[in-house]
């Protein structure tokens, strides 16, 4: 499950944001933080969701790193749910996308993980 959720960062990032294989991001970043610097700063925001992925892979300080993930996809998702819902794949019922996916990442990180460390240490 640790895999899937950074191949969900990676792709994002690496293929939605960075090569731009969906333009719609852009349209997003620029609608939310103005045309100027729209494509240098989805570069930047693909480029930390790849950090995000690589973060997962290491399972550096994994409790923290569960944290940080469900906060971005809560807070981004909120915004876009405000200011661009029309630019959304799903539109407004990307929250429940969003959500599950934190719920994916809580699940991992705070359920499984837990379980998994309890049986080790018998």
């Amino acid at each position: 499950m640790t895999f899937f959720i950074a191949i969900v960062w990676l792709a994002n990032g690496l293929f939605c944001k960075v090569l731009n294989f969906v333009p719609r991001h852009e349209q997003i970043v620029a609608r939310i933080l103005g045309n100027d610097y729209s494509r240098t700063l989805t570069i930047l925001i693909g480029l930390s969701e790849i950090v995000m992925a690589i973060w997962i892979l290491t399972k550096l300080k994994a409790k923290f790193n569960a944290i940080t993930q469900m906060t971005v996809v809560a807070t981004m998702n909120i915004l876009e749910f405000i200011l661009v819902p029309d630019l959304l794949l799903w539109g407004r019922l990307n929250s429940v996308f969003a959500f599950l996916f934190i719920a994916l990442v809580y699940y991992n990180e705070f359920v499984l993980n837990k379980k998994l460390n309890l049986q080790s240490q018998k």
